[in-house]
């Protein structure tokens, strides 16, 4: 079947094998998340049960190579993304919790054991992982968290707060970013832990068939083997978050391209004025603008995959696809929600639950206006952050 959300023969671009992969994820979503996702975001819960078949499919840590976990590339990682955002943003966001954030930052900064005791774990979806950087009081600007560890003898005693934390709840264990005398710091905490604590947000517009919470520290004790000994600074969480936001960049267009389908769909099947919606040149033109924004997208998202695989991807190139692809990304899913008149807002059609999903990721790991700023420093070499 001709695939309307490619005019420009993308797919040629693309391996064997990394059509395979996303061919193996897209009949995923298609069996087992589509038919469920409006009852799962109505009822705002995480579908646990689907965590074992992620990690079957190697969804999890996939990026990562060793400790049992898949070693796929950058592309097949940004395809399946994309694949599962197509479901929803925050099953997608799932996988980017566990895998590019909480096992990137075990990966790349935690000590052999570290990796050993919990990467094989994590890759089975047998121990779920959750990042802690934001805070309450500081989102854009984690260099003012409040979180402090400080020595006592040769533990470390932990006390702060931490806000929007994806999957804590469920967690067996939590990466927390903490300030100390020298700096920020990570640590490897067991969410079992005498002093932790994690409340889920409530009553929320966006994501709800994810989970994020507040987490309370509270004289937390934790050994000194507990300390991520690579991460010094905030280039630590940083260069995790960069991972995240990689994957927001296919993802964002896999929500796109979703809401996109269906408008198309709808329009050929909606009778108005005696006629099919498609053959208005109205619906038309928005049809076209949307998959024009959905290739340029997909090509940029493509492109940045292609050079991560390399090893040559720049942090200023990747907030160029967060902000274009998150900002695009949105404005299809409302156009879309648009076209489908009254019948748009409920959740038989996926376009605005798309739309308020992309307004949580649109936000996390880096708001429009920080990568603006990002971009901004890099163009002119002048920062503009103060």
């Amino acid at each position: 079947m001709t695939d309307m959300s490619d005019l420009i023969g993308i797919e040629s671009l693309l391996s064997p094998e990394e059509i395979s992969l996303r061919e193996t994820v897209r009949s995923f979503v298609d069996t087992e998340i589509k038919p469920n996702i409006a009852q799962w975001y109505d009822d705002a819960v995480f579908p646990m049960e689907i965590v074992p078949q992620m990690a079957e499919l190697g969804l999890l840590g996939m990026h990562l190579k060793g400790y049992g976990c898949p070693g796929k590339s950058s592309v097949e990682y940004g395809l399946a993304a994309m694949e599962l955002e197509a479901g929803d943003s925050g099953l997608r966001t799932f996988v980017s919790v566990q895998g590019s954030l909480a096992m990137s930052a075990i990966y790349k900064h935690g000590s052999e054991e570290q990796k050993t005791e919990w990467l094989p774990q994590m890759a089975a979806g047998t121990a779920i992982g959750a990042f802690g950087l934001t805070e309450p009081t500081a989102g854009s600007d984690p260099g003012a968290m409040q979180t402090f560890a400080k020595r006592d003898g040769s533990d470390w005693i932990l006390n702060g707060a931490k806000r929007w934390i994806g999957l804590a709840s469920v967690a067996k264990l939590a990466i927390i970013w903490a300030m100390t005398d020298d700096g920020v710091r990570g640590f490897v905490v067991p969410t079992d832990s005498p002093g932790f604590v994690a409340t889920p947000i409530k009553q929320k517009l966006s994501m709800r068939a994810s989970i994020q919470c507040d987490i309370t520290l509270t004289d937390l004790r934790l050994p000194e083997s507990a300390m991520l000994p690579n991460a010094k600074g905030l280039r630590g969480p940083f260069e995790c978050l960069n991972e995240a936001r990689y994957g927001i960049i296919w993802g964002a267009m896999g929500a796109a391209r979703d809401s996109y389908l269906t408008a198309l769909a709808y329009s050929q099947e909606r009778l108005q004025f005696g006629k099919p919606l498609s053959g208005y040149q109205l619906t038309q033109e928005k049809l076209v603008n949307m998959a024009l924004e959905i290739n340029k997208g997909t090509l940029l998202a493509l492109q940045l995959g292609r050079l991560k695989d390399a090893g040559t991807l720049q942090p200023y190139q990747i907030s160029v696809g967060k902000l274009n692809n998150c900002r695009e990304a949105i404005a299809i899913c409302r156009e879309a929600r648009a076209m489908l008149g009254g019948n748009g807002v409920t959740l038989d059609y996926s376009p605005l639950r798309h739309a308020n999903n992309l307004e949580s990721v649109r936000t996390y790991e880096g708001t429009d206006e920080v990568h603006t700023l990002i971009l901004g420093n890099h163009i002119t070499g002048v920062p503009a952050f103060r």
